[in-house]
């Protein structure tokens, strides 16, 4: 009957947006009776890549605790892999699939508070990557010397496009190993420390990397990089402790990269001033050069920025400065997408929004106040406002990608709104250290920078982030010389009531208070003097009259 029951509601969610999404979409995105059944603590991938084949094959072992008494569960592969037996207890279980999802049958009851696992046993043909990260999957290169270079990007693909898990960014797993098999000659990075490598398991052909990751990590983050690397190190002495800096490229880029990498250093000096300490210390932080642009993965961030500033050279995107932009970007992940992740995809913007207002941080700490402001105007620049920051849920449906550069933006008017750096500093800082190691939704964030701040910014989020539109700022004049008014309101969502800095006599900026209804105040100049403090605030604005 609870089978049942848990169809119906599928059906009926998926109806409600048939148009879009389908049951495929529901079975991959609601967190369903199956799924909320359980808990991960720990996972162990364990796999051997063939590169030549372009081929995997092992296991995964899920160790879950019951968070309720239940029969049948869901784990997700992609259908593409092969599913060659599922064990429990010694014992060969029974499953069903559909689309990506893989339904478990324990024939008995597992209780609740049960501690128990599974292993599944798989093998595949991964999908390969098109475009990664964009397009997620395995990428198989080549280096210049014509050795194998591979890296894994899976983030919105899914980590069940390549190894068996709950694939629901609300269950992280305690910790987790890694253990990588593959051809002699390479080597293999992961997340975490490497804790062994494994020559009892070694042959002339292949060798065995163990990485353990010791804090919860989601598994988008979960990554294999193989390739010709070399690897050097160093220490960046925090506020707190010591943090052990690794660095993995290809042989023959080690001199480009000991330069490029100078940057971390002060990157990171920057982000624990404005974010609190690094969040991961005990599994160190690494760059690992990769045959694809960069993947905030955790603790082991993929790298592929060609070793120059901006996007592979083009500045244009961080308005002219020289850093580069991939280890400034995805470094801010550690925090915000990794430390802290979205229960659910549709709130993707809370990683994407706070790590791209990273870099705003960032720029301010190196580079002072002028050149934020010069970051911040690029970044409004850019915003399409063709769909909302946020996505449907229970469907994994990530909303617009306002959600990276329109998102930091807005970031940034509500700090404008605050009015109190000191106070807005703080709470950013003390959010990243409230929301540590936890999955949340959005409202969780709204709530906290109301409550922090003393203000209430509804409105001002639900127009920002559920319309695609900018609030207009109209506006006309009236009357002369002393009687000159600026009249004035907003074209927005019902309620929208933000106030914003206008120059009215030529000299300051002053506050005034629109609605939707008409408003007037006189004005101490003339009308050329006129100006809206567009660098502090997210809007369009028009002269009708």
């Amino acid at each position: 009957m609870r089978i049942f029951v848990f169809y119906l509601f599928l059906f009926i969610s998926s109806s409600l947006v048939a148009q879009e999404f389908g049951r495929s979409d529901s079975l991959r995105g609601y967190l369903s009776p199956l799924r909320s059944c359980y808990d991960v603590t720990y996972y162990h991938l364990d796999i051997n890549v063939d590169p030549e084949e372009k081929f995997i094959k092992g296991y995964t072992e899920i160790h879950f605790n019951a968070l309720e008494s239940f029969q049948l569960f869901q784990i997700d592969l992609f259908e593409n892999m092969n599913i060659s037996q599922i064990i429990y207890k010694e014992k060969e279980l029974d499953f069903t699939r559909e689309f990506n999802a893989v339904f478990v049958d324990f024939k008995d009851t597992i209780e609740l508070n049960t501690k128990a696992f599974i292993t599944v046993f798989y093998d595949g043909y991964p999908r390969e990557a098109i475009n990664a990260p964009w397009d997620g999957g395995f990428s198989w290169k080549k280096d210049k010397n014509g050795k194998d270079w591979i890296g894994v990007s899976c983030q919105g693909l899914g980590a069940s496009s390549w190894w068996p898990n709950k694939d629901h960014q609300s269950d992280e797993p305690d910790s987790m190993l890694v253990s990588c098999q593959i051809p002699y000659g390479l080597t293999c990075v992961s997340n975490g420390n490497l804790r062994l490598h494994d020559l009892r398991k070694s042959t002339m052909h292949f060798n065995t990397f163990h990485w353990f990751v010791s804090y919860p990590i989601n598994n988008y983050d979960v990554s294999v990089n193989i390739g010709d690397y070399v690897h050097f190190g160093d220490k960046f002495i925090s506020q707190s402790d010591t943090l052990s800096l690794d660095y993995y490229v290809l042989s023959y880029n080690e001199d480009k990269a000991r330069k490029q990498f100078e940057q971390v250093k002060p990157m990171l000096r920057c982000f624990e001033e404005y974010l609190g300490p690094y969040p991961f210390f005990n599994d160190g932080y690494a760059l690992i050069e990769t045959p694809y642009l960069g993947m905030e993965h955790q603790s082991g961030i993929a790298y592929g920025n060609d070793y120059k500033p901006g996007y592979k050279g083009n500045t244009d995107f961080i308005a002219g400065l020289d850093f580069d932009y991939i280890i400034i970007h995805e470094t801010g992940h550690e925090w915000w997408g990794n430390s802290i992740t979205a229960n659910d995809i549709s709130d993707m913007w809370i990683q994407e929004t706070f790590c791209t207002y990273s870099e705003v941080l960032y720029v301010e700490c190196i580079y002072g106040y002028d050149a934020m402001i010069k970051y911040v105007k690029n970044q409004m620049s850019m915003a399409r406002n063709a769909r909302p920051i946020v996505g449907v849920p229970d469907v994994h449906s990530k909303g617009s990608s306002d959600m990276y550069a329109k998102g930091s933006a807005v970031m940034h008017t509500v700090r404008s709104l605050v009015e109190n750096d000191s106070l807005w500093f703080d709470l950013i800082k003390t959010m990243t250290n409230h929301f540590k190691y936890q999955t949340i939704d959005g409202r969780d964030v709204l709530n906290y920078i109301n409550q922090k701040s003393g203000k209430n910014f509804d409105n001002i989020f639900q127009q920002y982030l559920y319309s695609s539109k900018l609030p207009v700022f109209e506006y006309y004049f009236t009357g002369f010389g002393r009687n000159k008014k600026l009249n004035y309101r907003w074209k927005a969502i019902e309620s929208f009531n933000m106030p914003i800095k206008v120059r009215l006599d030529g000299n300051f900026y002053k506050w005034v208070y629109p609605t939707s209804e008409w408003q007037q105040i006189r004005m101490k100049g003339s009308s050329r003097n006129f100006k809206i403090a567009q660098h502090l605030f997210l809007i369009d604005s028009k002269k009708i009259k």
